[in-house]
């Protein structure tokens, strides 16, 4: 079967445009607003629901990678080619503090859970984590257990997990000291935990997610088909955990029903030019964020 056949497809909401490609793009906490960044080196903030644009933050000097949001919506983090990390007022815009001290460009950067800390990943291999509320400039703990670029981070209570090049998701218990890593031979450029914070998907650049069982170790499922093997692409959950929503690069959206692993065909569709970069998924409705190199991000509406 033709994968860019005609079939029932997600309503297109509205459209967010940057110059050049979008790297990233993100819910705040609550999905009242959307944060996009990319080679146009500006963080933009939208309104979620009508797509009306509310603010730009300007102050990177190179391509934006990554943007995390504090727990209390008040406050950004954003990380790319500038080798730094922006802490920045969400509210006035202003840079309120910028952490130096990798030696390569920065992918990704994810606040702790109670917003005191930011967690940096580098191309660098290294993960620095940075006490935004001292006014220490050194990072208080530098991990370098990875081999390669460090691609994506996700915080799950006083743990954080990585993904990197060298084919590796780290799991670091900060309260227990203790470090689990899982290997999967090809690069991993996307994680996401579920609820339960017992299961993960994990996307790598041979064109495979899996579903893993993070205590046992073990696959529950793999989800394939769609083209991944050149560019990092972050894949996503629906709100109620039961379909996996990945880009590729052809732009097109794929979507996997969590069990059973087949393609849904309703929700898998032709939705960028270029290939999709990021793919994030409202917590609590069927709607979704697509954003791709063709300098656009979508919001969509599967509808009831």
């Amino acid at each position: 079967m033709d994968s860019k056949a005609t079939h029932t497809s997600p309503a297109l909401q509205c459209q967010l445009e940057h110059k050049g490609i979008v790297h990233v793009a993100t819910f705040n906490h609550g999905a009242q607003y959307v944060l996009t960044g990319g080679q146009d080196r500006t963080i933009r903030l939208w309104n979620a629901k009508t797509g009306n644009f509310i603010k730009d933050y300007s102050g990177h000097g190179y391509e934006i990678l990554g943007i995390a949001v504090s727990p209390n919506n008040s406050f950004l983090g954003s990380v790319g080619g500038d080798r730094s990390v922006f802490y920045w007022d969400v509210s006035t815009g202003a840079i309120l503090r910028r952490f130096s001290g990798h030696t390569g460009l920065i992918n990704a950067c994810a606040f702790s859970f109670d917003g005191n800390l930011l967690i940096s990943g580098s191309f660098d291999a290294s993960i620095r984590v940075w006490d935004i509320k001292s006014q220490q400039r050194h990072p208080i703990q530098i991990f370098q257990d990875a081999k390669d670029s460090i691609t994506s981070i996700i915080v799950s209570g006083s743990e954080f997990i990585t993904g990197s090049v060298d084919g590796y998701v780290r799991s670091y218990d900060v309260r227990m000291g203790q470090v689990m890593e899982d290997y999967f031979e090809d690069p991993v450029t996307s994680i996401h935990l579920l609820n339960d914070a017992k299961t993960m998907a994990v996307s790598t650049l041979n064109s495979t997610i899996r579903l893993m069982d993070r205590e046992r170790g073990e696959m529950l499922q793999k989800f394939t088909g769609h083209r991944v093997l050149n560019y990092r692409s972050h894949i996503s959950m629906s709100y109620d955990e039961a379909q996996v929503l990945a880009g590729d690069e052809d732009g097109l959206l794929w979507a996997w029903d969590l069990e059973s692993g087949k393609r849904n065909e309703r929700m898998s569709f032709d939705a960028h030019q270029k290939h999709i970069t990021w793919v994030e998924c409202h917590p609590k409705t069927n709607c979704f964020i697509t954003a791709s190199a063709d300098g656009f991000t979508r919001l969509w509406n599967l509808g009831k």
